[in-house]
């Protein structure tokens, strides 16, 4: 798969240290898309544990009205409740699952922390069901990890 060519794409756009850390977001989030064929929608929310919401920073992929998610609510805010991984293979099947498109089948998100803390998420919607495998998990925590040192 290409996970380990888009890992050195990753490092390469971590390291332009030209460009704002938000253009930064940006191009991981279109190289991941552009990169891995189900990848149809990928973004970054990041967290204000003040009023308990998610606000999306950057995303790649077909507009969306959901910029704001309270905690414990979809898989975001599920996730920034949780701080764990969720893979959902079947949206469908989430009783608190928040439709962005009707063309999404699956989605993963991935926490993101910062000194331990829970400080956003990585959001990758697929127009394929079950599109999401324990390769995707480690490859977006590995992801995480490189984001993080540009926060």
């Amino acid at each position: 798969m290409a996970f380990e060519d888009l890992k050195k794409e990753v490092s390469a756009i971590v390291a332009k240290t030209t460009l704002s850390t938000k253009d930064r977001l940006t191009e991981i989030c279109e190289a991941l898309r552009t990169t891995i064929p189900y990848y149809d929608w990928v973004g970054f929310y990041f967290a204000n544990h003040d009023t308990q919401t998610l606000h999306l920073e950057t995303y790649v992929g077909a507009p969306t009205d959901h910029t704001v998610i309270p905690f414990g609510k979809g898989i975001c805010g599920q996730v920034a409740v949780s701080n764990e991984n969720f893979v959902v293979p079947d949206v469908s099947a989430q009783d608190n699952y928040i439709a962005c498109s009707i063309t999404v089948k699956s989605e993963i998100v991935v926490p993101l922390f910062k000194n331990g803390k829970n400080i956003g998420q990585i959001d990758i919607d697929s127009n394929t069901p079950d599109a999401f495998t324990e390769e995707d998990e480690r490859f977006l925590e590995w992801v995480n990890e490189q984001v993080v040192t540009i926060l």
